[in-house]
Order: structure tokens, then C-alpha cells, then sequence
């Protein structure tokens, strides 16, 4: 386990994030505060992730001064629209169907509150999907309902491992969680070792 110099919150429910942090080698709690995830219309999507993740780590400004706070944002985005976590069967079958035979792009921001400043880095992967079959966008949806994930697919899962044939960047990225950036925004945080 690597020591981190004061004790380190992860500010998500992400069952997906809470693992990858944990296969990072760091000790943490998670702690979870309700967070607008609302951005402004005229804001750029390709800033979106960053700004909700920041907005994430705000809420914990004053509450745990002596803690590390760490959040993050996903978005998913085919040309200028982003895809969020889907409401429903239609939402998710219509999101994918959109994602079919086409290559998009999901970012991943990460925000790290320590010493009253927000520190916010933002990861960018390209993801492909050959194009799905209808019978293959129903199985995934009836057998693993996406509805906590943006663009209402997760990478690991089987749609996944059978629909994306090209990526260029970090899986992780994509997963939710990029780590190498994890790692770097707390590595001035690591206790030295002796």
C-alpha cells in the first residue's frame, strides 16, 4: 500500500472507480456529498467533465480541511452532444444505436481538493464500435442495464468486449477512472519512504 501523507477521500458511488482506486494501492474512504452535475449551455464539451468534476470536490471545501478530497466526471461525447447516464430501456437503446458505427470520444476529468485548492486534470480516450446488431443492443441492456453509465455502456462489460474494436488512449479513461492521472495528482502527497 502506497502512504499518503494525510487520509484520502473518493467522492464517488462508482463501484468501477472505487475498485481501480483500490488496485492503485491506495487507502481511502469513500464519502459521497449530493452535487449539481447541471453546466452551463455555452460551455465547451470537451470542459464538461472537468467542470462537474470540480463542482464535485467544491461541495467538500470545508468540511474535511485535513483530508485529500478526490472526485471525477465522465462524459460521453458523439460529435458536439454528450451522452449522459441513460432514464430508461428507449434512452439506453437510442444511445447505443448512436454509438453503432461510429467512433466517439469519452472523457474522463479528475479533481483533487487538498490545501483549499481544486486541482482538475481531464483524460480524452477514442472509442470505435463496429456496427451492433439491434439483438445485440437488446441482450446487453436486458443483461446488464447501463443505466449508471454515461452513453449507457461500460467497456468491461460484455458489449464491451464484443462491439469495440479500436480504442486510442487509456482504458481507464474510458472505465471511469484514468489512473496515470490519479497517480500523478497524488504523488506530491506520498509519505516518503525510509
Amino acid at each position: 500500500m502506497f502512504q499518503l501523507t494525510r487520509p484520502l477521500i473518493l467522492a464517488s458511488n462508482s463501484p468501477r472507480r472505487k475498485q481501480l482506486l483500490q488496485e492503485t494501492g491506495f487507502e481511502f474512504e469513500v464519502k459521497v456529498l449530493p452535487t449539481d452535475e447541471s453546466f452551463p449551455d455555452n460551455i465547451p464539451t470537451h470542459e464538461v467533465a472537468g467542470y462537474i468534476s470540480s463542482q464535485k470536490a467544491e461541495v467538500f471545501r470545508n468540511l474535511h480541511p485535513e483530508k485529500i478530497i478526490l472526485t471525477a466526471d465522465t462524459v460521453v461525447i458523439i460529435g458536439e452532444t454528450i451522452l449522459n447516464k441513460p432514464k430508461d430501456i428507449p434512452d439506453a437503446v437510442r444511445m447505443l444505436k448512436m454509438l453503432s458505427g461510429n467512433t466517439h470520444e469519452v472523457t474522463t476529468a479528475v479533481s483533487l481538493l487538498a490545501d483549499d485548492h481544486v486541482y482538475t486534470i481531464s483524460d480524452t480516450a477514442l472509442v470505435s464500435f463496429r456496427t451492433l446488431e439491434e439483438t445485440e443492443i437488446n441482450y446487453y441492456i436486458e443483461h446488464y442495464k447501463p443505466f449508471d453509465k454515461a452513453g449507457a455502456y461500460g467497456v468491461q462489460e460484455w458489449i464491451g468486449m464484443v462491439g469495440i474494436n479500436r480504442i486510442e488512449g487509456s482504458f481507464y479513461t474510458i472505465m471511469g477512472l484514468p489512473v496515470h492521472v490519479v497517480y500523478q495528482l497524488l504523488k506530491p502527497f506520498l509519505k516518503t519512504q525510509s
